[in-house]
């Protein structure tokens, strides 16, 4: 199989496939919190999309040339969550100075990307998965960006439709967010096996 190949699969497998939101349970607090309004998700969506491909390259390059070749791996999750704060630093900057709005409605959740597991859990699972080359590691980081991006934005427009809904009492607000995020995630899990 030639390389175009094997990344057009690893991009399918890791945006569909294998979800990190749906099928491994990572970044699920901006994927209920900011999951309100469109919008919003979709400018989360691109934040965690931008800080995720960043940091997937960078720490799978100093693992590369720094960490493994002198001996250095137990520093490992100190120079993985140094690079994502400073991706989430800038994209704070960034949103700060061009886009006040929704830089203000995203609160909280905006610093808390450098908390989100997904991200630490892809750089993570580029060494797990024994990835050995940069553009394969590339390619795995956006996709998980974009695949994030695809989970809220779906959440996001079920949402909006459920406040139109007639949803009884008891299920209003987070239950039935709860129950939609389950069906969800069952939906996506029939593609299993499609791609590994």
């Amino acid at each position: 199989m030639d390389k175009i190949s094997v990344l057009v699969l690893a991009f399918t497998s890791i945006v569909i496939v294998n979800n990190l939101v749906l099928t491994k349970f990572l970044g699920i607090c901006p994927y209920l919190g900011v999951s309100g309004r469109i919008d919003m998700a979709f400018g989360m969506g691109m934040a965690v999309t931008f800080v995720i491909t960043l940091a997937g390259c960078l720490t799978w390059l100093i693992d590369h040339l720094i960490l493994v070749p002198y001996g250095l791996e137990i520093t490992r999750y100190v120079c993985y969550i140094l690079v994502i704060a400073g991706a989430v630093q800038l994209v704070e900057m960034y949103l700060r100075k061009f886009f006040p709005p929704l830089y203000e409605s995203f609160g909280i959740f905006l610093p808390l990307i450098t908390t989100n597991c997904a991200i630490l859990g892809l750089c993570l699972f580029l060494n797990v998965w024994n990835v050995d080359n940069f553009p394969l590691a590339a390619v795995l980081s956006f996709g998980a960006g974009i695949g994030f991006t695809l989970a809220i934005c779906i959440m996001a427009g079920i949402r909006e439709q459920l406040n139109f809904s007639d949803v009884p009492a008891a299920l209003r607000g987070a239950p039935i967010t709860l129950i939609t995020a389950g069906i969800m995630t069952m939906a996506f899990m029939g593609f299993a096996g499609m791609i590994k």
